[in-house]
């Protein structure tokens, strides 16, 4: 002889299962209408499918630039790397003068190896400005390779 809680959760669970092997769906049972059930399933569909296609691609490490900035004293220092490639671009101010160093290199060899001295310091927003033209044009050279 069983307790009675437990016929009583015997006939609950028999009813939901019976239910269910009766035929019974979800949009019969649900409180909304069919064709708002309808639409509710096509507009989380295409949400997911908008979400995937905006998802960013991964590319490999190897076509990815990584930059890294670094101040150095009045100036700054920029070094982009791809893979094999380096981009390198140093800013040095003193009082007196400022120089500019340019290098490119691919698999430890050298394609550009150039500096230009200035007569004059280089005031802060000249150096950003220098920086961010040599980052751009790099970015622009590197994506038509």
């Amino acid at each position: 002889m069983r307790p009675e809680g437990t016929q009583a959760n015997d006939r609950a669970s028999a009813s939901v299962y019976g239910t269910f092997l009766n035929g019974y769906t979800l949009s019969t049972m649900s409180r909304r209408s069919p064709f708002i059930l309808g639409i509710s399933t096509l507009l989380g569909i295409a949400g997911l499918g908008i979400g995937l296609l905006s998802f960013p691609s991964t590319v490999s490490a190897s076509e990815d630039l990584h930059i890294e900035i670094t101040k150095k004293g009045l100036g700054k220092e920029v070094v982009i790397t791809q893979g094999a490639r380096e981009w390198f671009m140093l800013i040095e101010v003193t009082p007196e003068n400022s120089v500019v160093l340019r290098q490119e290199k691919e698999q430890g060899r050298y394609l550009v190896d150039e500096s230009e001295t200035h007569d004059r310091p280089m005031t802060t927003d000249e150096v950003e400005a220098a920086i961010t033209d040599y980052v751009n044009s790099v970015k622009t050279r590197a994506t038509k390779e």
